[in-house]
């Protein structure tokens, strides 16, 4: 467990908040463990019927923790803490709302891929810079974002890797409302406190049909991003980046191939 991670029930709804402010709540492997947790419980309690992830009203989440990444993921993707999580976000069966303010990058952006609803604030900003990083895609944004936004804005949200705002997003389809960041959450617990009060079997059972179509094709996806950004974590181009950020300059990937 960690007190980064923040997790209560009220009224049916499980609430997982990301509570590392003095990070902009990057994620560690022990948060993703912890995090992970909350989905097992989750699936596990007939008292809890919907899921609401949150950060603050100025941060969602800037990503992983780079400091903790650096060394690389041990294992089989499948096994790792960020692994675990991202498969049991995208194999959960009862519904999974998220309220977004400030950064979310990189996972902060992918996972909710997964969500069911998703609420932003005016100040919310995604980004997906895996490339920026010597990376790659991963939680399944490289199938899930050309079939949602077209083939050319995926590669430039993925292959550029620029931020993009609440509106960008809702136009693109990928959140439900903007809002005032001081109502982003209790816009997200509306919506938890309907969803807990629908028929439950039949609210999962919509879920399973939503995602059914993809859902092999999503898993295997996942693996695959996976383990190449396991490998990548690894490269001389992810080692520039890294040293680039801690350093606070650019990087400089022209003498790679």
């Amino acid at each position: 467990m960690t007190d980064f991670v923040q997790s209560e029930i009220n009224n049916k709804i499980l609430t997982v908040r990301i509570n590392r402010p003095e990070r902009k709540n990057a994620l560690t492997h022990a948060m993703y463990t912890t995090l992970g947790d909350a989905l097992e419980q989750a699936e596990s309690d007939d008292g809890i019927r919907c899921v609401l992830f949150t950060g603050s009203e100025d941060c969602f989440t800037a990503g992983n923790d780079l400091s903790d990444f650096a060394s690389g993921l041990k294992g089989s993707f499948r096994e790792t803490p960020v692994g675990r999580f991202l498969m049991l976000l995208a194999k959960a069966t009862k519904p999974v709302v998220a309220s977004v303010n400030g950064p979310a990058v990189g996972i902060g952006t992918t996972m909710l891929l997964h969500c069911d609803f998703v609420f932003a604030g005016t100040n919310a900003r995604f980004q997906m810079p895996f490339a920026n990083l010597g990376l790659c895609p991963e939680g399944g944004s490289s199938l899930l974002l050309p079939s949602w936004v077209g083939r050319v804005r995926a590669a430039e949200l993925l292959m550029l890797g620029g931020a993009f705002t609440a509106e960008d997003a809702y136009r693109l389809g990928l959140i439900n409302r903007v809002c005032d960041p001081s109502d982003t959450e209790k816009a997200a617990l509306e919506t938890c406190e309907k969803l807990v009060n629908q028929a439950p079997a039949a609210i999962r059972a919509t879920k399973m049909l939503l995602n059914k179509p993809i859902q092999q094709e999503l898993e295997a996806t996942m693996l695959a991003e996976g383990e190449l950004f396991s490998a990548r974590l690894k490269s001389p181009e992810a080692a520039e980046a890294f040293g680039a950020f801690m350093q606070k300059r650019k990087p400089d990937f022209s003498r790679f191939k």
